[in-house]
């Protein structure tokens, strides 16, 4: 017993430390950062610095650098990074990687203590290293909404600069000074790469490609257009905040159309997992057999795939792009 209660113990230390490390750990080394720099000075004294001089930032995927060379290599880690920066989170790809392995084992260990079945335990194990995964997209998909709320006010405020006379890049400065997170963070990263050097129409494109979102590519596509055709922006800027609010108007209609049929796909999804843990508080000698028999596991992990796509499937009948 003693044993067991060191091990559990043991776990809950890497989880607390793994946790700690993952969202409040410093990502960069303050000395290769100062050496970096200290390179470019050198290199600007020296005369050596030449067109093709790429930004100084920090692309590793972790720290370690065998893993980092191999996480190179995989595409699905470069989307990850991306995930990771959409969600606003300052952490490399490893450690979100090593957090779920960290968490993956450590559910595994705890289920199979009490369960000893290895089939319940590899689930254990998939829920557990799913959960950092859960929560970068938890957090992606929140700041995307909120880029979403607030992306209206920064184009009017963008117009009224264009109106008032400042010129476009002047404009992208101001709104990266003057709107709330997220929409500053991101307009001032393309006002940076564009103030470096960068082409607007490059720096625009990374936008649209740093920020996912349809209203977002709308308006990359008509300030390219009407860069290329000429026209009134700042009147194109006031059109294009419009166009948003109307369809932010027109998805609320269909939210609260499909409350119902939202609130249904909840209830058929959480109805067959409550009766099973109400069923083995008050009777637990009648579903114990499917937890100790190898059949009735079959069937927990048959029925467990089954949710799973149903969820899939009610969530695409209620969710309507607008």
């Amino acid at each position: 017993m003693a044993l067991l209660i060191g091990l559990l113990a043991l776990l809950v230390g890497a989880i607390v430390f793994g946790a700690f490390w993952l969202f409040f750990g410093s990502t960069t080394n303050p000395e290769v950062v100062r050496d970096r720099m200290e390179a470019v000075r050198k290199a600007e004294k020296r005369g050596d610095i030449s067109l093709d001089l790429q930004l100084v930032r920090d692309d590793m995927m972790s720290s370690v650098p065998l893993l980092n060379r191999l996480m190179m290599k995989s595409v699905w880690t470069t989307r990850l990074q991306g995930f990771i920066t959409q969600a606003g989170m300052d952490t490399k790809p490893g450690k979100i990687l090593l957090f779920c392995g960290v968490s993956g084992l450590s559910a595994y260990v705890i289920v199979g203590l009490f369960y000893g079945q290895f089939s319940v335990g590899l689930l254990a194990a998939l829920a557990g290293a799913a959960i950092p995964l859960a929560v970068v997209w938890f957090r992606r998909n929140r700041r995307l909404k909120q880029f979403e709320l607030r992306f209206p006010e920064a184009l009017d405020l963008l117009g009224r600069a264009v109106r008032a006379g400042h010129a476009f890049t002047a404009g992208l400065e101001m709104v990266s000074k003057d709107s709330p997170e997220p929409v500053a963070s991101e307009f001032r990263t393309t006002f940076e790469e564009q103030n470096f050097g960068l082409p607007l129409r490059d720096a625009l494109s990374n936008m649209a490609a740093r920020v996912p979102l349809v209203d977002v590519r709308f308006f990359v596509t008509a300030l390219l257009i009407q860069k290329d055709t000429g026209g009134n922006l700042a009147q194109l800027l006031d059109e294009l905040a419009r166009v948003i609010r109307e369809r932010f108007r027109i998805y609320r209609e269909v939210q609260i159309k499909t409350a119902q049929g939202r609130l249904t796909a909840v209830i058929l999804i959480a109805l067959p997992m409550g009766m099973l843990l109400l069923m083995r508080i008050l009777n637990p000698a009648y579903v114990h057999v499917l937890f100790d028999d190898p059949l009735g596991i079959r069937l927990l992990m048959g029925a467990a795939i089954m949710q799973f796509i149903g969820a899939a499937i009610l969530w695409r009948i209620v969710h309507i792009e607008v």
